[in-house]
């Protein structure tokens, strides 16, 4: 038969600070010997916990903490704009893209994108996946339009707007022309 470990007892002071009431079986030693290592263990909580500065001093303080060795960790940089529309316009083969910079022209938009579908299924999709692109990103569209019809759609990203369009459509309105002060990038 093995021996029962003998029953603590609680007393109400107990209860509320949480402490355990001894028995004989426990010895101060041991007692002690269990808050040292509950003190060591604190103290090497606190040596791994980054150290806390006040906001007087600044981020100068900060710094110095730091360690020498390692360069401070650089947030990844976020693509242009310009580039993840023209990636996606390529990603879907989207033909005879112009980008036009029409800063001195308009205070609009920076940059305008001219490209060609070759059905409206097609244009529609391109559209569709710049703005996925785009959301991806972390740019939102402001607005689109003519998506339902799929012959001219605009999409409008604030600092570049995107013209998605049929080659008799584009012929037709020839946007090209109408932003020519602006140089073809």
């Amino acid at each position: 038969m093995t021996a029962k470990r003998p029953a603590t007892r609680r007393t109400a002071s107990d209860a509320t600070t949480g402490k355990r009431a001894t028995t004989g079986s426990e010895t101060e030693p041991k007692a002690r010997a269990r808050g040292k290592a509950k003190a060591k263990a604190k103290a090497k909580a606190k040596a791994k916990a980054p150290a806390r500065t006040s906001a007087r001093a600044g981020a100068a303080h900060a710094l110095a903490a730091a360690p020498a060795s390692r360069p401070p960790a650089r947030p990844k940089a976020k693509p242009a704009l310009r580039e993840v529309v023209l990636g996606a316009l390529a990603e879907l083969k989207a033909v005879d893209v112009k980008a036009l910079d029409v800063r001195r022209l308009t205070d609009i938009t920076d940059t305008m994108v001219v490209a060609s579908g070759t059905s409206d299924r097609h244009v529609k999709s391109i559209a569709d996946r710049v703005v996925q692109r785009c959301k991806e990103a972390g740019f939102r569209p402001f607005g689109m339009e003519g998506e339902r019809d799929g012959e001219w759609v605009l999409l409008d990203l604030q600092d570049v707007v995107l013209h998605v369009m049929l080659p008799r459509v584009r012929d037709f309105y020839a946007l090209e022309k109408l932003w020519d002060g602006g140089a073809a990038a």
